[in-house]
């Protein structure tokens, strides 16, 4: 049924190599499948100007793809000037994702920046970048607490995203390309470790669905953030 062989409701091989670069307060490489993008996390003693003087703390991302990422050359966007729209998207996503976990106040007044940078895309880059993010900001909270700068544990819930979609009629999660490229059916689902819900993005790419499908997907995806946490807290220990 699927491209790859797996089961409906089979993950790809999903590790997380953490402290993968020197200098990063927090860094790692996540793996799932043929996608891998490099993660770090920069603890700056500054905030936004909108938040300055509330005490509270501030997590924020970039994302961006190298070239040779896919199968076909892209151009860098520097080189343009500027930023493409699905870049700004994804890095707002991750944004606002990461900080969903976080307890602003614990945090203090600093910021924590999270670099996502696609070495590899097979599909699902923007749920590895958040799932990886995750671990990564996780590193530098530990440094922070291991010195005394943070008293009170911030990250109040991990944070991991997996796609879902209806490929070939049926429910599957954790689309690769072949599967994303052809799906009915495309979604991201973001959740908690609790399970709570942070954000979903579903769109018909040429099929409707149904409410019975929708429930489905969700189901898959429990199932397989589930999974992500726990690869997250084994590397983040």
């Amino acid at each position: 049924m699927r491209p790859s062989g797996r089961e409906l409701n089979e993950m790809r091989p999903v590790s997380i190599e953490t402290g993968f670069t020197k200098h990063a307060e927090g860094s790692c490489l996540i793996k799932m499948g043929d996608t891998h993008v490099l993660c770090t996390a920069t603890i700056e003693d500054r905030v936004p100007p909108f938040i300055k003087g509330s005490g509270l703390g501030w997590v924020t991302a970039e994302y961006g793809m190298l070239p040779r990422a896919t199968n076909t050359r892209m151009r860098r966007e520097a080189a343009s000037g500027k930023q493409g729209g699905r870049t700004v998207e994804i890095q707002r996503l991750i944004g606002r994702a990461l900080r969903a976990g976080v307890d602003r106040s614990a945090l203090g007044e600093r910021q924590i920046t999270v670099d996502c940078d696609v070495l590899q895309a097979d599909g699902g880059t923007r749920c590895a970048s958040i799932t990886g993010g995750w671990v990564a900001l996780r590193l530098a909270v530990n440094k922070l607490m291991k010195i005394g700068e943070v008293v009170s544990d911030p990250l109040v819930d991990p944070v991991a995203a997996v796609s879902c979609g209806i490929y070939a009629g049926q429910a599957v999660v954790d689309l690769d390309y072949p599967e994303d490229s052809e799906a009915g059916v495309d979604g991201n689902f973001i959740m908690t470790g609790s399970g709570k819900l942070i954000e979903v993005q579903m769109s018909a790419e040429g099929s409707v669905f149904s409410r019975e499908q929708m429930n489905n997907l969700l189901d898959l995806a429990e199932k397989g953030v589930s999974e992500l946490v726990e690869k997250q807290l084994q590397a983040a220990k």
